[in-house]
């Protein structure tokens, strides 16, 4: 029961008497204020807190390949769509379907050209394009039954961020730092990386929606400045800076006891986070004490902006676990394959494949993979039927699909060597173990150690969830 519920069960002797609601935490709240530690409490919301119940994981990277990646050209093989190729499709499967671009008269089964061979002793398949992660396909969870409501971009990713399907809701980096805390002083809780170009949508994918900005995500930058306004202007040192912040604070105080709004304190706390990372920041993104070995593993040394931009996220990734970031989300876009699905998903993989890899190798010999959970994500997957827009010369590539796609985790409390769930022999429907959105948020939270129903947030006079009104936990992923 939410606290202002159970308050209205109190009798009036407890309204009066209990300082730990009615008047006496009125009281206590004019006391607090006057001493300013009100709003020290409130410029500290991401404090670490302790889980619902016992938790597996602790941290999460979370890959997001944006732009809907192939389910059945890279983890889901349909090997009798060769037997399709250039046919239509059962027209039962295309009266209710909606495409963004396929026009149903005239579209065609497209065969994927990849090959794929089992792997680890579970023998889980994968494509030839994968060949380094494949191999960890013992510590992988493969769930090839997700399913989403929208079939185009921004929509299908805010949905996968935030259990909704318009903006407005805070992500899921923003609900596990509120219900959860910040394992690091001197480092977001929340933080995005961007190798590559940019996600459609930009910010809105990492906001903290409805909650204070402190849950928000923080984008660290690639090149130049991590963060941006972090670094000290000419003619101003550590002392003055440090005198300037606390004048702020005093200022910020004052506001504060004048009407209490909880933004108010995000932003002091906002002051101090970026005071304290001038100093860790940089320690972060030395990578001097890294060994040659380690900088080879992930593939720094490769060739190609894109792949040195992913390779250097993923090492940093590792990094930031190190140091107590509790969720890390690293957005590649790219992977929407309309034409030339072919050579776009040679190039991708071949960024992607090493550098995921040696971060499931390297979270693993340094005892991190148990506690931290790595996700392959993305919005949707991509149709069996060659995309035919108009205009377009030939059909090299797929539309969007959202009725059933392939991600898969690893570590965090997992059940690896699995594939979780079935699609029929096009790739086209689910046909055992379907997973909407709602399962997959409420199964996260709940290696978490987390409730999804009972992590809300009051907003506008109602409980909000990231799960929304649904979901479950889906036991048979749970180690």
């Amino acid at each position: 029961m939410h606290p202002w519920d159970e308050a209205a069960w109190l009798s009036r002797r407890q309204f009066f008497t209990t300082a730990a609601s009615g008047l006496g935490a009125l009281a206590t709240l004019n006391l607090l204020a006057r001493d300013g530690l009100a709003l020290d409490a409130a410029a500290k919301p991401v404090s670490a807190k302790p889980p619902h119940f016992p938790a597996k994981a602790k941290q999460c990277v979370f890959f997001f390949l944006a732009g809907g990646t192939s389910h059945i050209d890279l983890f889901d093989p349909k090997p009798q769509l060769r037997e399709w190729h250039g046919k239509p499709v059962p027209e039962h499967l295309l009266k209710n379907a909606r495409f963004a671009f396929i026009q149903k008269d005239s579209a065609r089964v497209l065969a994927s050209p990849r090959t794929f061979l089992p792997f680890g002793r579970c023998g889980m398949p994968f494509c030839d394009l994968l060949p380094h992660i494949a191999k960890h396909a013992d510590d992988l969870l493969m769930i090839r039954s997700l399913h989403t409501q929208p079939f185009n971009h921004h929509p299908a990713t805010i949905m996968m961020n935030s259990g909704f399907e318009r903006m407005g809701r805070p992500t899921i980096g923003s609900w596990l730092s509120y219900g959860l805390g910040n394992l690091s002083d001197d480092l977001p809780s929340y933080v995005v990386l961007e190798p590559g170009p940019g996600i459609r949508g930009g910010a809105t994918n990492w906001s903290s929606g409805f909650m204070p900005s402190s849950y928000a995500g923080v984008q660290f930058h690639l090149r130049g400045d991590p963060v941006k306004n972090l670094r000290l202007p000419g003619g101003l040192n550590r002392e003055l800076e440090r005198s300037t912040l606390d004048t702020l604070g005093e200022i910020n105080r004052q506001r504060w006891q004048h009407i209490g709004d909880p933004e108010i304190g995000s932003r002091v706390a906002a002051y101090e986070l970026a005071f304290r990372m001038q100093a860790a920041a940089p320690e972060l993104l030395d990578l001097k004490r890294e060994s040659p070995k380690t900088l080879e593993m992930y593939g720094l040394n490769r060739d190609g902006q894109l792949h040195k931009d992913f390779a250097y996220s993923c090492l940093l990734a590792r990094r930031m676990i190190e140091r107590g970031v509790r969720f890390v989300n690293i957005y590649m876009d790219g992977w929407d394959h309309h034409g030339g699905i072919d050579a776009g998903l040679m190039t991708n993989c071949h960024a992607v494949d090493r550098p995921i890899a040696a971060l499931l190798s390297d979270l693993k010999v340094r005892g991190l993979l148990d506690s931290t959970l790595v996700v392959w994500g993305t919005e949707f997957g991509r149709t069996p039927l060659g995309d035919n827009r108009i205009g377009m010369a030939q059909v090299t590539g797929r539309d969007h699909h959202p009725f059933a796609f392939s991600m898969w985790m690893a570590g965090g409390g997992v059940k690896g060597g699995q594939i979780y769930g079935e699609t029929d022999d096009l790739g086209w429907n689910i046909t055992r173990d379907p997973v909407h959105i709602n399962d997959f948020h409420a199964t996260l939270l709940h290696l978490f150690g987390l409730n999804h129903e009972a992590l809300t947030y009051r907003y506008e006079g109602r409980d909000f969830r990231l799960t929304d009104v649904a979901g479950k936990v889906i036991t048979p992923w749970l180690a």
